[in-house]
Formats: structure tokens, sequence, C-alpha cells
């Protein structure tokens, strides 16, 4: 009877111990992956970082030299925007094409801007960096027209009067609030003549109007 009992104790510290490693596997993997993810996710982490700078300098790698030199300093995402307005409005160089697509001459000639065009159908409160809604114009001496730059227009938010619209990438946009008692927020962005002053800025020193 004691061999039986002695017999069914060592039975039981047999399967304690089995039970014991049974549930000890689980604990070592968790700590296992613990030491393998952790780090693994600060690598994804800077991979992603990589790709990032990565992304912004092939994008300044693909503006054009023009307007690189035209400005210097700018974010390289900034610099690759501004050459997607320059992609999207090349036609208009030729102002005829700008007459086809239904920008209209307002008669607004003013001094170190020039003559500007508006397609009132693009002036919504969304930003379209690729659709500005006015093209600035300057007379050559043979009289046709030169693209310089183009204007962004934009609805003041009555509800936030004092918000200026997101438009490019940074803080370098200079948005002008109720111009000519428009009503809207504009933004000119000189892409085809270099403005001294910064991209941005609504007169150019430079463009002595005809």
């Amino acid at each position: 009877m004691k061999k039986s009992i002695n017999a069914s104790m060592i039975y039981k510290r047999g399967a304690h111990r089995q039970r014991q490693i049974k549930f000890t596997p689980p604990l070592f993997v968790i700590l296992l992956l613990s030491i393998v993810l952790v780090p693994g996710c600060s690598k994804q982490e800077k991979v992603e970082t990589q790709n990032e700078t990565q992304a912004k300098s092939n994008a300044a790698v693909n503006v054009d030299d023009e307007l690189r030199t035209f400005y210097t300093g700018l974010d390289p995402q900034t610099l690759w925007e501004l050459q997607q307005v320059r992609a999207a409005t090349a036609r208009y160089r030729d102002a005829r094409n700008a007459f086809k697509d239904n920008y209209v001459d307002i008669g607004l000639k003013l001094p170190n801007m020039g003559y500007h065009f508006l397609k009132s159908a693009l002036v919504t409160p969304e930003f379209d960096l690729r659709k500005p809604p006015i093209l600035v114009y300057n007379k050559r001496e043979n009289g046709s027209f030169e693209l310089l730059a183009v204007e962004y227009a934009i609805p003041i938010d009555q509800q936030h009067p004092d918000i200026a619209p997101e438009g490019f990438t940074g803080n370098d946009d200079e948005w002008n609030f109720n111009t000519l008692n428009t009503g809207w927020w504009t933004l000119h962005a000189w892409v085809w003549k270099n403005n001294p002053d910064g991209v941005f800025m609504p007169m150019n020193p430079d463009v002595q109007v005809r």
C-alpha cells in the first residue's frame, strides 16, 4: 500500500513537472519575440525616415534648374510642388491656349504684377496647385503676352475669415486677405519669372508692366 502511495506521489510530482514544463515555452517565446520585434520596429521607423528623406531628395532633383536657381532655401517638397505648377501651366506660355481654356482678360493691370487673366470656374474653396484661377502676364516689346506667374484665389470662409487657406507645403506662401475687395484669399507664385523678393510675394520689383 505504501509503495502504491509513493508511486502515486511520484506520478503526481512527475505530472506536476510536466505541467510546469508544458507552460514554460509560451513565456520563453514571448520574451524572445519582444527581443526580436522591438529592434525590428525601430529599424522600420528608421527605414521610413530614410525613405521620406530620399523622396524629398528625389523631388529636388526633378525640379527645373531654372526654378532651383530662382529660389534657393525652399523646402525640396515646396520646390517640387512649384515644378508641378510649371508643368501644369506650360501650355499657357502661349496666351492663345489660355483663351481656348476659358481664361478671360479681366482688364486688371497692376504695377509690378501685370495683366490678369481669370478663369472664374476655378475659384473654389479647394486649393489645387495644378489649376490656378488666375494667370499673370506682361507684354513683350512686340505686344505679345509673356506668362510670368500664377495666382490662386479661394473664397474667404465667413465662419473663419481670419484663417488663411492651406496652400503649398511649408510656411513660405503669403496669402493676401480680400485683395481688391473680391472676397478672396489670393496667393501669387512667380514660377515663370524670378521674383527677388520671394516666389510667393504679390509684387515683383523686376516687372515693369508695359
